[in-house]
């Protein structure tokens, strides 16, 4: 269901990063594991069409998104890519009903106020819709947060370093919540981190190494 070969990228001034072929199946959950620098970010930025790929293909649903061009990449990445991130990203001025419903509109996607309702329902928080995002707690952000990449059922999630600021209780809850949201949506679940707690959690690993 993704699929890489042959990719290869470089950022100006610095060495070139090659990722080794892998292919993972739908609806599957994996890590990508490595130290500062090996690339992990960068690899689940180039997933997600958030950087262009310089060499190499990037297949996710029978569909290279290496030769989409911006705007069939920008369709295609809001239909079928979530992501969370370390910090939420959410916007302070607006409910948590308003946030969510923002995303598919950035996103050129038909917004649905029924999806949004059945969304924070799944994760608990459907009391908090029309609570302003400063009034949450950081759990409660967090799950606004996965909220978001769930809306628009994408094929894949993508997930960076979610849980590498967080202690050990909160690490438990925002993981757990990833992988029910996954397995609940049949999604595709690719984690980049160095949090070691996470490899009982799941046991799908890519190790990427720095040259």
């Amino acid at each position: 269901m993704i699929r890489i070969e042959a990719l290869r990228y470089r950022y100006p001034g610095q060495r070139e990063i090659a990722f080794a072929d892998f292919s993972l199946s739908e609806g599957e959950p994996w890590l990508l594991l490595g130290q500062s620098g090996s690339g992990k970010t960068t690899l689940l930025h180039l997933i997600g069409g958030l950087l262009r790929s310089q060499q190499g293909q990037i297949i996710i649903k029978d569909t290279n998104i290496s030769g989409l061009s911006e705007a069939a990449l920008d369709r295609f990445r809001g239909q079928h890519i979530g992501f969370v991130f370390q910090r939420n990203h959410l916007i302070s001025a607006l409910s948590v009903r308003q946030n969510l419903l923002l995303a598919p509109y950035l996103a050129g996607v038909r917004q649905d106020a029924g999806r949004v309702e059945a969304v924070l329902e799944q994760l608990g928080i459907s009391d908090k819709a029309d609570v302003n995002v400063r009034e949450l707690s950081y759990g409660q952000a967090q799950r606004v947060a996965i909220a978001r990449a769930l809306l628009n059922r994408p094929t894949v999630i993508l997930a960076d370093e979610p849980t590498s600021a967080l202690d050990d209780n909160n690490c438990d809850k925002v993981i757990d919540l990833l992988l029910d949201a996954s397995r609940l949506n049949n999604t595709t679940l690719v984690v980049a981190t160095h949090d070691h707690r996470l490899k009982h959690k799941i046991p799908h690993q890519i190790n990427l190494t720095q040259a």
